[in-house]
């Protein structure tokens, strides 16, 4: 077709959507588009014939500006975010291309932007770039990068010091699993309000993935830092409450401060998610500032992980499982065997249930260890009595998370229908700190187990402050105190009267108490004096192999 008019393709680029600049090779300005003008605030009697520097924040270094020409020249065009000034001063984030064209044999520079700043400047922004999250209307993960990397080159002589802070909500993977994910979107965005409500105006924060924020703060004092990490923690410590029902979360947050923890826009992210890692470890709901002896310790929980990950679905034969005996203190006779997964890596060796359980865990491979752990149980096993003693107690431990898994129930039974055809009983034991969070779904899950003859037993029992009107309500027929209060047992110490308050607590609620730990005598001596019924530990037996276990049963008065 024959070629449109100059004034119509003149009207067609001064009333494009996006700001238009050229510019000479010298260079000067040589054209303004209507969009130029309104991000801008010049009139293009106010730029034209100027260099385009008058835009300039000069919030970026030479090698900025440097780098910029240097991709002109080997790529043809040049492209990414850049903080310019407006006329009233203000300065704004841009995303500038520039790409070189001809025209009656001169050779002019083209930039075309538009202010990604604005979050209200319309959904035509939202469509034509891909840098903002449409859930939270945040900035998303390109677009905070480009903003670091800007924030990174600026001139060392203005506030060269802020940080990066990274924030990982704690639990919020339950609130989908439970509810779904239309109720989990908007928790996170009123997660995400809370977030900016921390901030300040000159802070930015965005939606980098999932359940995980970051913010770049500006660091005008030296206890600025840790005051806004002090209050993203705490700000959690409210629920969430969507559609008139409150959802409890909490946030593990990460910061990297700028020089001293990273000076490039890679590392203080990379630096900042090490120390929300960190904070994790130290079992969420605090922050950690970076530390390189912290990251060390992450770098071999992260080694660990993927180890642990690897051998569950790879390697069977590293994991096996060791029993050991409960007695009964009123007359010695054996009451029951704990069941405990070990596991044996080529690099790492043993490895203590402490580190890998908890890694499954928050990796959710949980029910992945939970076969491994039936599956060495039922190569134990006999099919028949044999010469078993008989009543006695197979406890396995389960973690909160399997309960309303539909897994669960297959993987259970057959362990279940071997446990009782040798005429023992099955018991699960979770711990008190996780029966208390748990929904109303999984305690009638448990009520169903219990009606079928399962003990549930609650394990650490003593660590997670539960109420007498709540352990009431649980469906629980056991209660497994903690080793440290027997660790401390005998004398005029506090121990032995939260032991016994246990134990007047268990009595009035018709519940047998297992005290785990028991080490010595003097310990084994003041809980039989006590009244606590059953008890396990390193002075009565060591965790053993299913072949040791011979002894165990003939002697059943040891």
């Amino acid at each position: 077709m024959q070629a449109l008019q100059q004034k119509d393709f003149r009207a067609l680029v001064d009333n494009h959507p996006k700001a238009i600049m050229l510019s000479t090779t010298e260079p000067r300005i040589a054209y303004v588009n209507k969009m130029f003008r309104a991000v801008t605030g010049y009139q293009a009697g106010e730029v034209l014939g100027k260099a385009p520097s008058l835009l300039s924040s000069g919030l970026h270094s030479r090698e900025f500006y440097r780098a910029m020409w240097d991709s002109l020249d080997r790529h043809g065009h040049w492209e990414g975010l850049i903080w310019n000034r407006r006329k009233n001063g203000e300065t704004y984030p841009q995303w500038l291309t520039v790409y070189p064209v001809e025209h009656d044999n001169r050779r002019f520079f083209a930039g075309v932007f538009m202010d990604v700043g604005d979050v209200a400047a319309g959904d035509e922004r939202l469509a034509s770039l891909a840098y903002y999250d449409p859930l939270t209307e945040l900035p998303n993960r390109s677009l905070f990068q480009e903003f670091l990397k800007a924030r990174v080159s600026r001139n060392a002589g203005e506030n060269p010091r802020f940080a990066v802070l990274y924030v990982d909500l704690d639990f919020f993977k339950s609130v989908n699993d439970l509810h779904g994910h239309d109720c989990g979107d908007r928790v996170l965005q009123q997660a995400a309000q809370g977030i900016q409500n921390v901030l300040r105006r000159e802070d930015l924060v965005a939606r980098l993935s999932g359940d995980e924020f970051a913010a770049i703060i500006e660091l005008q004092t030296d206890t600025d830092l840790e005051c806004v990490c002090e209050r993203m923690t705490r700000t959690f410590q409210a629920p969430v409450v969507v559609d008139h029902r409150e959802f409890f979360l909490s946030a593990s947050v990460g910061a990297a401060i700028y020089p001293e923890h990273g000076k490039t826009a890679v590392s203080l992210l990379q630096n900042a998610d090490r120390a929300m890692y960190t904070a994790k470890l130290a079992g969420r709901a605090c922050y950690r500032i970076y530390s390189a002896v912290d990251t060390e310790q992450g770098r071999y929980k992260q080694r660990l992980s993927e180890a642990l990950v690897a051998s569950l679905k790879t390697a069977p034969e590293e994991f096996s499982v060791v029993y050991q005996p409960q007695y009964r203190l009123d007359t010695g006779g054996v009451a029951g065997l704990e069941v405990l997964i070990r596991w044996n890596h080529p690099e790492f060796g043993e490895v203590s249930p402490g580190e890998f359980v908890p890694i499954a865990e928050q990796r959710g491979h949980i029910h992945e260890l939970s076969e491994h752990l039936v599956r060495c149980i039922l190569a134990d096993l006999p099919e028949r009595p044999e010469s078993l003693p008989g009543e006695l107690c197979l406890a396995i431990n389960i973690s909160a998370r399997q309960i309303t898994d539909k897994r669960l129930e297959s993987l259970l039974g057959p362990l279940f229908d071997r446990i009782r055809r040798i005429g023992w009983r099955p018991e699960i034991e979770i711990t008190e700190t996780h029966l208390m969070n748990l929904s109303p779904q999984c305690l009638n899950r448990l009520r169903i187990l219990g009606e079928q003859g399962v003990i549930i037993a609650i394990d650490d029992f003593g660590t997670g402050y539960s109420s007498l009107a709540y352990l009431h309500t649980l469906p629980v027929q056991v209660l497994k105190i903690d080793q440290q209060f027997i660790r401390r047992l005998g004398g005029k110490c506090r121990d032995s009267r939260i032991v016994a308050a246990i134990l007047g607590i268990a009595e009035a609620l018709d519940l047998e108490v297992v005290a785990e730990g028991i080490e010595n005598g003097d310990q084994h001596s003041k809980l039989c004096e006590l009244g606590c019924h059953r008890g396990q530990g390193f002075f009565l037996a060591r965790p053993q192999p299913w072949r040791s276990l011979t002894a165990v049963f003939i002697d059943a008065d040891q």
